[in-house]
C-alpha cells in the first residue's frame, strides 16, 4: 500500500486569496485597497440609466448597458457600471476588456436583470459574459443583485433533457480570461443551462452566492469550472437541476467550501475524458459542505472510451450528507445519453483521492461506489472516518455496502461504517 498520499494535506497548496498579486497601496475601490470616498464613488460612476436604461423589465436595455460600460472600461481611473434598484431586461450582452485602467470596473447590481425567455433570440450559447478582464468586482454591494435566466421555456423543450441532442444550452454568466477578481451577494435564477461557467481564468473568489432553479430543470448547473487555476467557491447556497459545483479538465487548485447543496446531483469533479487531449486535474479540495437530498454526494466521473488524461491529488472533507442516493461515487463508465460504448474502457488516470469524515444518511443500497476503469486501475483511494448510516433498516441489510468494479491499487478503509 502507497503510503505518500495523507502527506498531500499537509502539503496541499490553500487557494490564495484573488487578490494576493495586489501590490500595497492599490487604489481604493479596487482589489486590495480601501473601500472608496463617496466623492471617489462619485467621479467615474457610470449609471445604466443615464444611457437610456429602460427599468419596465420589457424594453431591451442591451444598448444602454454597453454604452455605459465601454465609457467606465474607458475610463482613466477608478470605474463604476452602476445598475440600480429597478428592473431590466437585457438581451446577450458581453463586457469585454481589456480597459484604460490596470483594473475593471467595478460592476455594481442593485436590481434584477432578466433574460429573453426564447432561446432563439440568444446567438451564441451564453447571456451575460465578461471576458479579458484584471481585477473585477461583481456585486449586489449590501443588497442582492438577481440574474434571471427565465428558463422555464426551455426546459420544456424535450430535447434538452439530453445535452448530446439539445441545439443550444445558454449559459447565464460566464467569467472568460478573467484574472484576480471576486464575485459576491449575487443570485442566479433559472438559468436556461449553467447558471455560471468559469473558463481559462485564473485567481477568482466566490462567496456569497446563491443559485435556484427546480430539481427536473435540465443542465442547469450551478457553478461549471474548467481550464482554471486557484478559484475559491465559498459560503454560498446552490440548489438546482443537476451538479451544484462541476470541475472540468485542465483545473488546478480548485477549493469548494462551506457551500450548501440540493437539490441536485452533489459536487462532481468531470466529466472527463469525453474530448481529446484534456489537460490534467490536479488539487481539488471540497470541505466543510452540506449535501441534501441530492442524486450523488462527491463524485468523480469520466467517459466510456475517454482518451488518456488524469486526474490527482483530490481531498473530500467534513462533509454532511442527507438522504443522499450515492453519497461517495467514482464513476468511469459515466454515460448520461446512453450513446456510449461501455466496453471500452476510459483511460483517465484518478490517483490520490481522500474521503474523509463524511458523514449522514443515504436512501440506497450503496454508500460507496468505486467503479475504477479495468485498464488504468484507480491509485491511493482512501476512505477515513467515512460514517454514513442506510435511512431505512432492512431484515437482508448487509455491513459494508460498498461497490468495487474494475482495478484498484491501493484501497485503504480506516474508522469508517456504512
Amino acid at each position: 500500500m502507497a503510503t505518500c498520499f495523507p502527506s498531500l494535506d499537509d502539503a496541499y497548496a490553500p487557494v490564495p486569496s484573488p487578490l494576493a498579486d495586489d501590490p500595497p497601496g492599490t487604489a481604493p475601490g479596487q482589489p486590495g485597497g480601501d473601500p472608496p470616498t463617496t466623492q471617489e464613488r462619485l467621479v467615474g460612476v457610470f449609471d445604466v440609466m443615464d444611457y437610456g436604461a429602460v427599468a419596465d423589465g420589457t424594453t431591451d436595455s442591451r444598448l444602454a448597458f454597453l454604452s455605459a460600460w465601454e465609457e467606465a472600461c474607458a475610463h482613466r481611473s477608478n470605474s463604476t457600471l452602476y445598475v440600480p434598484n429597478s428592473t431590466f431586461l437585457v438581451s446577450p450582452i458581453s463586457f469585454n476588456g481589456p480597459c484604460r485602467y490596470l483594473y475593471s470596473p467595478r460592476v455594481e447590481v442593485r436590481g434584477t436583470l432578466k433574460a429573453p425567455m426564447s432561446p432563439s433570440e440568444f446567438p451564441s450559447n451564453d447571456w451575460i459574459v465578461f471576458r479579458d478582464l484584471h481585477g473585477l468586482v461583481l456585486t449586489g454591494e449590501t443588497g442582492r443583485a438577481l440574474f434571471d435566466g427565465q428558463g422555464s421555456e426551455t426546459w420544456k423543450d424535450p430535447s434538452c433533457h439530453k445535452k448530446s441532442r439539445c441545439d443550444k444550452l445558454i449559459t447565464s454568466l460566464r467569467l472568460s480570461n478573467v484574472s484576480n477578481a471576486t464575485i459576491y451577494h449575487i443570485d442566479l435564477l433559472n438559468s436556461k443551462s449553467f447558471h455560471m461557467s468559469i473558463y481559462k481564468s485564473s485567481n477568482i473568489r466566490l462567496h456569497s452566492i446563491s443559485i435556484i432553479s427546480p430539481e427536473d430543470s435540465p443542465n442547469t448547473d450551478g457553478i461549471h469550472v474548467s481550464h482554471s487555476a486557484n478559484i475559491s467557491i465559498t459560503s454560498s447556497t446552490i440548489g438546482v437541476g443537476d451538479d451544484c459545483v462541476s470541475i472540468g479538465p485542465g483545473n488546478t487548485n480548485i477549493s469548494v467550501s462551506y457551500v450548501d447543496c440540493g437539490p441536485g446531483h452533489g459536487i462532481s469533479v468531470g466529466s472527463l475524458g469525453k474530448g481529446q487531449n484534456e489537460e490534467r486535474v490536479d488539487l481539488i479540495r471540497v470541505s466543510n459542505c452540506t449535501i441534501n437530498g441530492t442524486q450523488n454526494g462527491v463524485r468523480v466521473k469520466t467517459w466510456p472510451g475517454a482518451p488518456p488524461s488524469e486526474a490527482s491529488n483530490m481531498i473530500f472533507e467534513n462533509i454532511v450528507m442527507t438522504n443522499v442516493t450515492n453519497p461517495i461515487i467514482i464513476d468511469q463508465e459515466y454515460c448520461p445519453s446512453s450513446q456510449c460504448d461501455i466496453e471500452k474502457a476510459s483511460l483517465v488516470k484518478l490517483s490520490n483521492m481522500l474521503f474523509k469524515n463524511i458523514t449522514g444518511t443515504y436512501n440506497s443500497n450503496k454508500a460507496v461506489a468505486l467503479l475504477c476503469s479495468p485498464s488504468v486501475p484507480c491509485e491511493n483511494v482512501f476512505l477515513v472516518g467515512v460514517h454514513l448510516k442506510w435511512t431505512t433498516e432492512q431484515e437482508d441489510r448487509r455491513a459494508g455496502r460498498v461497490s468495487l468494479k474494475g482495478l484498484i491499487q491501493g484501497l485503504d478503509i480506516i474508522n469508517s461504517s456504512f
